[in-house]
């Protein structure tokens, strides 16, 4: 059986899934349409609310969403793209900064204290401040909105052809660790793990037991069938990472046009389908072969786009420079 490839990987820095405060939907996506009476136009916070916003910032966010709010490693804070996701109840963007960062440690601040960064944030987006300060009451923020008459992003539209297009639902990240990495490792178990044994017996105290994926899934399906199912997750979701409005984590689109994107979106996704029928042999000495092939599809991509050096030698966490060759 073929040792070559116990693993394929994939890093996950810290700022990963802030990408995921800018995408259409590649942030939550947002509510109905709100009957909010304010705006962020109307003076909802104060100076001094968006100093203290300021140094919070400073100390928590700006090493992935950049001094400036411009972006870095994750998308910008400010400006007309961010506004498109996150123009709604100014509750809704409190909640995401309370709940979801920094990403690296996230939970960590108070109600008051992510109702200062977005304070600061208004600020820094150019809407003006007023008297007082933005109330940290989530039942006060709900009524305002950031943006007047703000409509959220359509989840799906319909062409002049009858087609139905549903927008993207995650950044490229998002996608690649929720459905091609996972999927891709189920099938690397094979190299370990033969889907036709039985499945483990596992201690009835399993609190120190790591989970297993390919384990739990023996639970309901056959081993063969899950590396099935895997491989066709790995095909049929390869053409996501083309889907115009794709951005990747740091806010960039994703080059859904360009040929060499095309090229390995395309290899990736036969590759899929290669792993599907090397499963069908229910051969493990095959499929643990064909681990090889999915590997370099992975590798073939992230080299031109996504392992990025960085100032120092041999350092590819160049995350801001991803989406790009």
């Amino acid at each position: 059986m073929s040792s070559r490839l116990m693993r394929f990987a994939l890093s996950v820095p810290a700022c990963v899934l802030a990408g995921s405060l800018l995408v259409a939907a590649q942030a939550p996506i947002p509510p109905a349409p709100s009957a909010a009476s304010r705006t962020a136009r109307d003076g909802i916070y104060n100076d001094e609310q968006a100093r203290r916003g300021q140094a919070l910032y400073k100390d928590k966010c700006a090493s992935c969403h950049g001094a400036t709010l411009a972006g870095a490693n994750a998308p910008p804070l400010a400006g007309n793209a961010f506004l498109s996701i996150w123009g709604g109840p100014v509750a809704d963007l409190v909640d995401k900064v309370l709940h979801t960062m920094p990403q690296d440690d996230p939970g960590k601040l108070t109600r008051p204290q992510a109702t200062d960064v977005v304070a600061y944030m208004l600020q820094v987006g150019k809407f003006p401040a007023g008297r007082t300060e933005l109330a940290a009451d989530a039942a006060a923020q709900a009524p305002i909105s950031v943006v007047a008459g703000f409509m959220p992003p359509a989840a799906s539209f319909v062409s002049a052809g009858g087609q139905r297009t549903f927008a993207p639902a995650g950044n490229l990240n998002q996608v690649m660790r929720g459905i091609l990495f996972p999927s891709s490792n189920l099938i690397f178990t094979v190299q370990t793990h033969d889907p036709a044994a039985p499945a483990p017996k596992r201690p009835a105290n399993q609190s120190n037991e790591a989970f297993s994926t390919f384990e739990w899934g023996q639970g309901i399906y056959k081993g063969w069938e899950i590396v099935d199912y895997a491989a066709i997750a790995i095909a049929e979701s390869a053409p996501l990472l083309l889907e115009p409005g794709r951005r990747c984590e740091n806010g960039r689109p994703a080059p859904v046009t360009d040929p060499e994107w095309i090229k390995f979106t395309l290899e990736l996704a036969e590759t899929g389908r290669a792993a599907y029928k090397a499963s069908q042999t229910r051969n493990q000495e095959i499929v643990s072969d064909i681990t090889e092939q999915i590997a370099n599809a992975c590798l073939h991509c992230h080299q031109v786009y996504r392992d990025k050096r960085a100032r120092n030698a041999g350092d590819l966490t160049n995350q801001s420079a991803r989406c790009t060759k």
